[in-house]
């Protein structure tokens, strides 16, 4: 047998199971897959990796990613790379790709401006060229955004809808799922998800348990109405049929810290009646999303230049509904701004909102609103608002995955800017490094399946995720006594360190720890 990578002498977690059993596995890779494992002494390659020492795993998936015009900017996506990322399942929080007509195509048009983006397009199969034509480093799959398909049929307004354009959110699901979508996202504090209505979602839900897809939901609420809102993701499983996932499950704000309990309960006791729920969950005590999320829902209504109208002219009655969750300096003190688009206020990124209003002399709220005008509401924010025990007891769960809730970066060009959670460049050595090694929380072959296998099964993924003959060759090789994330919210752009080797589809886009440039990545497409 003659093949192109011959990688000899590691200890191989095959990502099938949790169990803490370990082999010292040959592997042989010939063009894109694993084309044999075990004892392979006969066998000749064109390149020999000698990784005795090390761990041979599946590369990682991860199941939350938001990397859809970030990878068009940039393919390398070095951060997702850098960190043994394989495949990064794309399209969560109701925001994906495609479909993108009218409203939704407006609203994107300022993020696709900012990292030069000058294609458009309206569907999948049109976007899924764009990529591939460019090239990526690591495996692309997708969602359907349950934001884009309701902005492309009835914009941001907030109302419910006629019979014609459920029919016709009905149609846009069906065609992205027939382009490859494996499913469809929520963000139900997003507009427009935040004006759905429970039926809403669980009619279209119906059309992903036909398709045997899966649903996946940024909840309606992290904090106050948080068990409502697992009870809401619960119902629409069971009125559906659909396997719900829980985008990164947490209890934000300390007066809601003590309901995770009853959150695992009720999820547990949705699995007894026979119904599918997991969830996903980034190893970080801090959040990051847009800082207008501090604002009520009626603020979106109507699109950005409504909302910036608003932001100008409702000042009063914002500031009062803010002062719900953030009652004075030192509760902005936990809000940091992690990224804008114009020259002028750089000086705010990696600063907290009460440090940016004392520096201007300005009250906390008045700060937020003129960023907010300043940045035609393109600010990226920081929320810390977690708790350690908590992420724990959320990182041990059975039907816990891991997903980094990031956008694909690199440490160059255009997409090396702002300064962003550091959950993309740090997700899963900081699981294997701190949660395992130095904490004991799981075991090794525990910690790579929720890496590896276990997202594989749940989101649909086939032969990926587990080590074995004719799977397609993503594969990380990692010394596990020296894995460990390195990039801090202080300094995000830092590849981790113990990664030695990171293979996707048979290509090496890691090797010897050094980033190798390649792009072998694919579109990776709901099997029929």
């Amino acid at each position: 047998m003659s093949i192109d990578y011959l990688i000899r002498g590691g200890t191989v977690i095959d990502g099938s199971s949790g169990d803490a059993s370990f082999q010292k596995v040959d592997l042989a890779i010939e063009g894109e897959c694993i084309k044999d494992m075990g004892k392979l002494n006969h066998v000749s390659a064109e390149r020999t990796l000698s990784v005795d020492g090390l761990i041979v795993c599946p590369g990682f998936i991860d199941v939350h990613a938001h990397s859809e015009f970030s990878l068009l900017a940039d393919g390398r996506g070095e951060g997702k790379i850098a960190q043994g990322i394989t495949t990064e399942i794309n399209g969560n929080c109701g925001l994906s790709a495609a479909p993108l007509y009218g409203p939704a195509l407006e609203q994107r048009e300022g993020e696709l401006y900012e990292l030069g983006i000058k294609e458009r397009w309206n569907t999948f199969s049109e976007y899924f060229a764009l990529l591939e034509g460019r090239g990526i480093a690591a495996n692309f799959a997708t969602l359907a955004g349950h934001g884009n398909i309701r902005a492309s049929v009835a914009g941001y307004e907030d109302r419910p809808l006629s019979p014609s354009e459920l029919l016709q959110m009905r149609t846009f699901l069906r065609n992205a799922m027939d382009e490859g979508a494996l499913g469809l996202s929520t963000g139900l504090i997003y507009p427009p998800g935040v004006y759905a209505e429970t039926s809403e979602i669980v009619d279209l839900a119906g059309e992903v348990a036909g398709r045997k897809g899966i649903y996946a939901t940024h909840m309606r609420s992290e904090g106050d109405r948080l068990i409502e809102s697992v009870e809401e993701a619960i119902t629409i499983a069971a009125q559906s049929g659909v396997h719900a996932h829980i985008s990164h499950l947490k209890a934000s704000g300390k007066k809601n810290w003590g309901k995770m309990g009853t959150v695992f309960r009720l999820i547990e006791k949705a699995g007894k009646r026979g119904l599918s729920v997991t969830c996903d969950r980034y190893p970080y005590i801090a959040s990051s999303t847009d800082l207008d999320t501090v604002l009520p829902p009626w603020a979106f209504e109507g699109g950005r230049k409504r909302e910036i109208q608003r932001l100008r002219n409702d000042r009063e009655i914002l500031a009062e509904h803010m002062q719900k969750d953030y009652e004075g300096p030192s509760d902005w003190e936990k809000v940091f701004v992690s990224s804008v688009i114009t020259g002028k206020n750089k000086w705010m990124e990696g600063k907290n909102i009460a440090e940016i209003s004392r520096t201007q002399n300005k009250t906390e709220p008045d700060t937020v609103f003129d960023v907010l005008i300043d940045e035609d509401v393109q600010v990226g924010a920081i929320f810390f608002t977690m708790n350690e025990h908590n992420l724990r007891s959320v990182l041990s769960q059975p039907y816990t995955v891991a997903g980094t809730d990031s956008a694909a970066r690199s440490f160059s060009g255009i997409t090396a800017s702002g300064m962003p959670h550091p959950r993309g460049f740090g997700s899963c050595p900081r699981i294997l490094g701190k949660y395992v090694r130095q904490l004991g929380l799981l075991s090794l072959p525990e910690a790579v399946r929720m890496m590896t296998g276990l997202p594989a099964d749940i989101f649909g993924i086939e032969r990926r995720g587990v080590l074995k003959r004719g799977h397609f060759a993503d594969i990380t090789i990692f010394d596990a006594d020296a894995i460990i994330d390195r990039a801090d919210f202080s300094a995000p752009f830092q590849q981790p360190q113990g990664i030695h080797h990171v293979f996707v589809n048979g290509i090496p886009v890691l090797y010897e720890g050094v980033l190798t440039g390649s792009l072998p990545g694919r579109i990776v497409r709901r099997s029929s």
